[in-house]
């Protein structure tokens, strides 16, 4: 049999015997919004557990906080939709009183060609803002009570009127995305985002909860404290259409949309598998190796302790991290990597080298990538061949064998649970 599986913008397709044990673990269907502008324009009429825009009292300035090019958010759609209607509601608002803040947490500051390819071409006089969570003032907002400092972009912070624009998605140990995330880790500050993912060892930090997850009730704190007034979130499915878009109280649309993404990405689980090959979902899910480790955490869960995971991501940008790439190289090998995170604590960068080790100590993986073999070496990642690689694994079987293959492919969104008796 063939499976095609994606590979950043193109696809990779490999063969498996017809008589191999397979199972493709793919997200399940829904509806797709077809006019995604206006279902917009509906969510705004009536939004979840907040007022309407129309109503309010004209702001003197207004931010809209929009994730970078690492989350496929339609952000040429939407964005004028809502500026025009911000305009029609207070025709004597300044369009450059509106900010758009681009934020990708820790990403580096996303540059024009960058800003280019998410923004749309007319932005209606607005001011844009590239967030940069090393240098861009900030507004403080105290102390989460779990002690994470609230540091927002002041551009975003400063604005009497507050929204932001974001997706829904699976996340490895903050639940689902969505909310607030896009401001309170997309346009804050590296403390913040450093003393929020230190609560991310806590065995509720797992992909899918949202009700008692530390990482994520610690966002949904922020949220309150620097005053979001409006989310606006879409649900999108695999070929990155959106099935859900919904718009209100930031807490209200987490909750309404994670909703939607457990039904199109969370899968049961009835028995492990030994083979798991895995696609993250090709761009942007894998534009680079950053990025990428949440396939290969989450095809893990999949698999049977000791067994082996291939992992299909291009990862175009490399490996995506400075901090990461830095500090991965200083060891020899993922345990002893483990050993001294576990001794130093919580550490940007440490903690994704961390995340890619957990998985690497406990299973045999190889990684299909653009990147070159040194670079994925340093980060002790074994480069090889799709095909070469299924080839090889499935000769190594012993006679008389059948290893249960799963195909996973999206992985960077796709999570599994054990199904109740």
């Amino acid at each position: 049999m063939n499976i095609e599986l994606k590979f950043g913008h193109e696809y990779r397709t490999l063969t498996i015997p017809d008589d191999a044990d397979v199972t493709i673990m793919k997200p399940r269907e829904l509806p797709v919004l077809s006019d995604i502008g206006a279902a917009l324009e509906a969510a705004l009429d009536n939004p979840l557990e907040c007022a309407k825009l129309e109503g309010r009292t004209q702001p003197s300035s207004v931010a809209i906080a929009v994730p970078d090019e690492t989350r496929p958010a339609p952000l040429k759609i939407l964005l004028p939709v809502l500026v025009d209607r911000l305009l029609r509601i207070w025709p004597k608002l300044d369009p450059k009183n509106i900010r758009i803040v681009v934020g990708g947490g820790l990403h580096p500051a996303p540059d024009e060609a960058q800003l280019g390819r998410i923004l749309p071409d007319d932005l209606r006089g607005c001011t844009v803002v590239s967030h940069d969570a090393l240098t861009s003032p900030m507004t403080h907002f105290g102390l989460t009570s779990r002690g994470t400092p609230v540091e927002i972009n002041a551009a975003y912070g400063e604005a009497e009127l507050k929204l932001v624009i974001g997706m829904i998605d699976p996340h490895q140990f903050q639940g689902m995305t969505g909310g607030a995330k896009g401001v309170a880790i997309g346009c804050a500050s590296k403390a913040l985002i450093q003393h929020n993912h230190s609560l991310m060892s806590d065995p509720a930090a797992r992909v899918g909860n949202i009700h008692d997850n530390p990482t994520r009730l610690d966002i949904n704190e922020a949220g309150r404290m620097i005053g979001v007034d409006l989310a606006i979130n879409v649900s999108l499915n695999p070929a990155k259409k959106a099935v859900a878009l919904l718009a209100g109280e930031p807490e209200a649309v987490l909750r309404a949309g994670a909703a939607f993404s457990e039904q199109v990405y969370g899968l049961p689980l009835e028995e492990p598998f030994d083979i798991v090959i895995a696609s993250c979902g090709g761009d942007p899910k894998d534009i680079c190796l950053y990025q990428a480790q949440k396939g290969l955490n989450l095809a893990s869960q999949c698999a049977v302790e000791g067994g082996k995971i291939l992992l299909l991501a291009a990862c175009p940008q490399g490996v995506g991290d400075d901090h990461y790439q830095n500090y991965v190289r200083q060891f020899s090998n993922p345990a002893e990597q483990m050993r001294e995170f576990e001794e130093l604590g919580f550490r940007m960068g440490a903690h994704k080298a961390f995340l890619f080790s957990r998985t690497l100590t406990r299973f045999t993986v190889v990684v299909d990538s653009e990147m070159d073999k040194e670079t994925l070496a340093e980060c002790h990642l074994p480069k090889g061949d799709a095909q070469t690689t299924v080839d090889q694994w499935l000769s190594d079987v012993p006679t008389g064998k059948s290893p249960r293959i799963a195909v996973v492919p999206n992985a960077n969104t796709t999570y599994f649970y054990r199904p109740t008796r």
